[in-house]
């Protein structure tokens, strides 16, 4: 099964729209999907090593956007979604700490979480939900994914042949890496 799918994303990366269709993965991703762009990022990378740093370009733009969409779901419909479910059960105290714990700590849990596995629209959603200020959000996204996408692609440019000989001869060790990272990601988040 996962031959399959490592091979319809190598597929998907030589397709003529490829790039529209990672700057697709990587919008939604930040605000509502829970796939992430990094194994499309990877494929295309490998199939066309000279546009990798074009793709890497493509992902932070996109997930940069993504993650303005996430912010204004978290600030416009929590309020219509959240608040009546925090003044059922009488937490409004613990959310306005919450408010008070992102506007302290918010820059650097967004830049902290959005080089981890943690899926980012949990940060876009708590940033707007919190009310964190809009544009140092969206300073942090862009230095946080930017980084977190360039150094994908910068592994992918030093490495190649030997990255995709490595993820072809041991799909089964990176994909469990990667879901062990991501139920990390989430511990983390808990506990942080």
């Amino acid at each position: 099964m996962l031959k399959r799918f490592y091979d319809r994303i190598i597929a998907l990366a030589g397709h003529r729209h490829a790039a529209w269709y990672l700057a697709a993965v990587a919008f939604a991703e930040a605000s509502f999907f829970p796939v992430p762009p990094d194994p499309l990022l990877v494929a295309m990378g490998l199939a066309r090593p000279r546009r990798v740093w074009v793709y890497a370009l493509i992902c932070t733009i996109a997930s940069v956007a993504g993650g303005a969409l996430g912010y204004f779901i978290g600030w416009a419909l929590f309020d219509r979604l959240a608040q009546p479910i925090i003044h059922f059960y009488h937490m409004e105290h613990a959310f306005q700490a919450f408010q008070a714990k992102f506007a302290k700590y918010g820059l650097y849990v967004i830049l902290i979480k959005g080089l981890t596995p943690i899926p980012y629209k949990i940060v876009t959603i708590a940033a707007g939900a919190a009310k964190f200020d809009f544009w140092a959000f969206m300073a942090a996204s862009l230095v946080t994914r930017g980084g977190r996408f360039f150094l994908v692609a910068a592994i992918m440019r030093i490495f190649g042949e030997a990255a995709r000989d490595f993820i072809e001869k041991r799909l089964m060790l990176v994909t469990s890496v990667l879901a062990v990272g991501i139920v990390g990601g989430f511990i983390i988040l808990l506990y942080v």
